[in-house]
Parts: C-alpha cells; structure tokens; sequence
C-alpha cells in the first residue's frame, strides 16, 4: 500500500515507518525540515516536505494515499514556555487541516494518533484537545473510515523529571502511592499501528494502546534500581504549589493549569475510565525494559 505519515521521524513515526517499509508497503513521510530528507530517504522511505499548517501541501500528498497516518505533536504545534501560545486554536486549526486534506484528496482510510483522554472535553485538563481532533475528524462524510488510537502516558515523559532526581532524589508530582496506572512504549505504539494498518477498516473505531500497569512508588523504584539511586521517592506536593513552581518557570498558563488538572484525573482514576471498559492487550516493552534505557539516558 501507499502510506503517507506525519510526525518526520519521531519517536512513533521512525519505527512506524521502518516496519511498514520491511512489509514492502511505499512510505512517505511528511517533515517540515528540508534537512530531514536524507535520513527519510536512507530509510527507504519518500521525503515530503512542508508543513501541516498548509491544508494544500497536505492534499497534494494524501492523493495517492491508500492509508494517511495523522499525528499532532505537542512540540510542534507551539512551545509549552510560550505564554502567548494558543494551543486550543492550534490543535483546532491543524484537525480542520487534517479534515480538509483528507476530504480534499479522496483518502479513504486515516489512522489519527489521539491520547487517553480523547473520550471526554472535560475533567481532563488539556488533554481534552485530543478530544477535539477527534470532533473534527468525525465530521468527515462516512465513507471515510477512521481508526483512533488512544495511547496512554508515554515512558518517555519521566525524563522530564531527570533534572529532581539528580537533584532532590525525587519524582515530585501531584499524585502519588500505590494505585496501578498504564503506561507505554513509543516502540508498542508503533506496532500496533502497523498491525492495524493492514486490518480492514470499518466506519469508526477505538484503539487503546499500553505496554504495562505500574504504580507510582513501583516507577520510583524500578528507576531507582536501574539508576543506581536505591533511595529515589515518588514525591507527592500540594496541587497548588505545583502550579505557582510551573507559572515561576514560565510556563505557559493554561499548560500549566491542564497539567495539573490532567494529574488530579490521574490521582481520582476519571483519566482511564474509558480505558478500563475498553482495555487492550499490553504490548511488549514492560517498565523493566524502559528503565535500563532511562539508566542509559540518565547516566550520560
């Protein structure tokens, strides 16, 4: 098949790519930097470059596609330190593009990366744009079939918290303690694209995607083995005092109130209700595999 995907070649999109490529499906990636195309094309994949702000660009490469694979990344769509940044009017603005280029381009079949959460608009804090795109994308006239996959919080957001633990030995975060959560690997992420790209599409569906169910103190622990830092805790602190120290940084308010919101849905267990209902099959990358390449990180 022709298969086009967003995303350049991240942490999700690469090892799509390579998998789709080992199966002999054509692959173009879409980067918005011209510098990326030899490391696409080394691949074995087509370098597509432009940017998803332009819905033209967009339908121009979606019309040989069998199968388009869309993505918004956090990253690059505006800088969570940026206290202009409108991330609401952002993530509408790249659905509508995704909407417009796939009714524009005749595609027929779209994975969309959305995120736990994307069930509801509220209670969740910003994670409810996810939600969002999926509104959007819904509007799209029914011979348009769509597979949502709806990963949950990724392995690779606790190296945000590399910098507290070299400095206070401590995971510090707003919820805390025993109660099992899910958590997955970019590499899971992938797979289960790949396997569902070459199932049938049907109208509308919903894919939950994790790897394993760890709780707080069991990543603290499991880290701080793997780090050689035995005594590292999952610190919890008032919701309040989180804030005030985000906004201090800089961060962009209404990031900063979402990740505390998200957290509080975390902590209540309203963040994976529908996760729950609809559980899948956990992929392959426990938190065991993760943390030897945290040490690797960690330790450079």
């Amino acid at each position: 098949m022709n298969i086009v995907i967003t995303g350049s070649l991240g942490n999700i999109s690469k090892p799509l790519a390579d998998e789709l490529i080992s199966k002999k499906h054509s692959v173009t990636i879409i980067s918005s930097r011209a510098e990326r195309r030899q490391a696409i094309e080394a691949l074995g994949a087509k370098a597509a470059i432009g940017t998803i702000q332009d819905p033209d660009f967009l339908t121009a490469v979606f019309k040989e596609a069998d199968i388009v694979y869309l993505m918004e990344a956090w990253e690059g769509i505006g800088n969570i330190f940026d206290k202009n940044a409108d991330f609401v009017a952002a993530f509408t603005r790249v659905g509508n593009n995704y909407k417009q280029a796939v009714k524009s381009s005749g595609v027929r079949q779209v994975v969309h990366l959305s995120s736990i959460g994307a069930h509801t608009n509220e209670g969740i804090g910003s994670l409810y744009l996810h939600n969002t795109v999926e509104t959007i994308l819904n509007q799209l006239p029914e011979t348009v079939s769509i597979k949502f996959m709806r990963p949950v919080g990724f392995y690779t957001n606790l190296y945000r918290y590399v910098a507290s633990i070299k400095t206070q030995s401590a995971i510090i975060q707003t919820y805390g303690g025993d109660q099992k959560e899910p958590w997955v690997s970019p590499l899971d992420i992938a797979a289960v694209i790949a396997q569902e790209m070459e199932k049938p599409f049907i109208g509308r569906s919903v894919h939950y995607v994790a790897s394993d169910e760890v709780s707080p103190n069991e990543i603290a622990s499991t880290l701080g083995e793997a780090i050689g830092l035995p005594e590292l805790k999952w610190q919890v602190i008032p919701r309040e005092l989180m804030l005030q120290q985000m906004l201090d940084a800089g961060m962009n308010d209404w990031i900063a109130n979402g990740m505390v919101q998200m957290q509080a849905a975390q902590q209540s267990g309203s963040l994976y209700d529908d996760y729950y209902r609809n559980k899948p099959v956990l992929g392959k990358v426990k938190l065991a595999d993760f943390a030897k390449e945290f040490a690797l990180t960690y330790h450079k």
